[in-house]
Parts: structure tokens; sequence; C-alpha cells
């Protein structure tokens, strides 16, 4: 039998959950407790009360998401915190939170992935948040509108762009999520072409006063890979089968 505390305890320090600062409301590592016992692993963007059930469903019983149940802060629990984990407590469902943590993690962590999905190497970190380097930015001769079609295929999806950069890219630099709100910190690192999920309203006007490309691939998109990958590696370090739930919030 394999137990959550192990899992827990391996994933806190393969992921350097306690080293790594995050936002209050992150609240890395185990955020609901189970009675114990592993057969299962389901791997989801967020935590909510259809994944949480569409796990129960599929007999998962450890739950590993990349946002957890509290990015709202402080509330009682009533309404939609208690249906929640009323569905986790009734079904044994354990879950396990990492945002910045996976964010960053050189080998699963969502941007990393993402760059090894578009081809791209030599992928070096930037972009200091919360006193740890999140991004990955690639030196990489490559027309942006290949970059572009490669970014549509890796996430199955469309890709917003606008392309005010130089045709050929030169410096690629990707932050998963929500990062284009950082338009101008990234343009003071030397990156010409930036991915990241989304980004307010003003962000496509900075994109051409900066003369960059920038592509939103979507938050919930570009990050599938962290997930995902991490759940691989538990399953395949533990021998416990494990699934993927998905549930796109269209953003």
């Amino acid at each position: 039998m394999t137990s959550l505390s192990e899992i827990v305890n391996y994933t806190n320090d393969f992921l350097r959950i306690r080293e790594i600062s995050d936002w209050d409301n992150a609240l890395n590592g185990l955020q609901i407790e189970s009675s114990g016992r592993v057969t299962k692993i389901g791997a989801s963007v967020d935590a909510s009360t259809r994944v949480l059930a569409a796990a129960s469903k599929q007999n998962v019983d450890l739950l590993i998401v990349h946002h957890g149940l509290f990015w709202p802060g402080l509330r009682p629990v009533t309404g939609v915190l208690r249906r929640q984990l009323k569905v986790a407590f009734e079904n044994n469902v354990a879950l396990y939170s990492a945002h910045l943590p996976l964010d960053l993690h050189p080998q699963l962590g969502n941007n990393a992935q993402l760059a090894t999905a578009l081809g791209l190497k030599s992928n070096q970190p930037f972009f200091q948040e919360k006193g740890q380097l999140i991004g990955v930015k690639t030196r990489v001769s490559l027309p942006r509108d290949e970059l572009d079609r490669k970014l549509q295929k890796v996430l199955s999806g469309p890709v917003k762009t606008f392309m005010f950069g130089p045709k050929k890219t030169e410096t690629v630099g990707i932050i998963t999520g929500g990062a284009g709100s950082e338009i101008y910190k990234i343009a003071q690192e030397g990156i010409d072409t930036f991915i990241t999920g989304e980004a307010p309203h003003w962000a496509a006007v900075a994109a051409d006063e900066l003369g960059m490309n920038l592509l939103l691939g979507g938050h919930y998109a570009t990050e599938v890979f962290g997930a995902k990958a991490l759940a691989a590696h538990l399953s395949k370090r533990f021998k416990v089968p494990w699934v993927f739930i998905d549930c796109p919030t269209g953003m």
C-alpha cells in the first residue's frame, strides 16, 4: 500500500515546497488530508467542485492541482467551500496543490514542459518573482509565424497574437498563466517574443510600444503541463496509476 504521507513528503522535497515563497493563498502542499491510502492519482489545473466530483467518480484518492481551494482567501466554511470539502471528505479525496514550486521546476514545471513541447532548447531561468526565477528563456532564430503554429499545435487551440516584434525571433521568454501584466519587466530582460497565458487589455498596446511579439495561449491551456508531468512522475516512482481530469475554464 502506498501511503499519502510518503508521497506528500517526497513531493514537498522534490518541489522544494518549504523553500519557495509564493502568495499566501496558494497554500502549497497538502490542503486536504484523506484516510492515508493512495491507490490512484489525479491531476488537474484547478481545484473545484466539478474536478473533485470527477476525481471521486474515477476512484482518485490523491488529487494534484496547480491552483488550490484557498485563492479567495480566508472565508467561512459555508456555501461553495463547504460543498467542495464535503465532496472531498465523503469520497476520501486528498488534495495537494503546487503553484510557483510547480511553475519553476526545471524538469516538470509548466514553463520547462511548454518549452520542451515547443522544441526549444538551451532554456535558461529568468524573471524573478517572490525571490525565485520562475520563467524560462532561450535564444532561437525562428520565424514568429512558425512559433505561433507550433504553439497552437501544442496547446490544441487558438493563440491570440500581437506581432509587433521581429519577424524572426531572437530571444523567446515563457511564463505560463497570467503573466501578461509583466510585459514591461519582460522587455527589460531582452525578450523580443513573449509567450504567456493571458494579459490585460493594455498589454497589447504595450507590445506595440515595446516592439515585442506577444503570444497568449490561454491561462488554462498553458498550465496543464506541470500537473500532468508531476502526476506521471509520482505514478512511476510509487507505482500508482494516474489520470488527468480536464476541466477547461475558457481563459
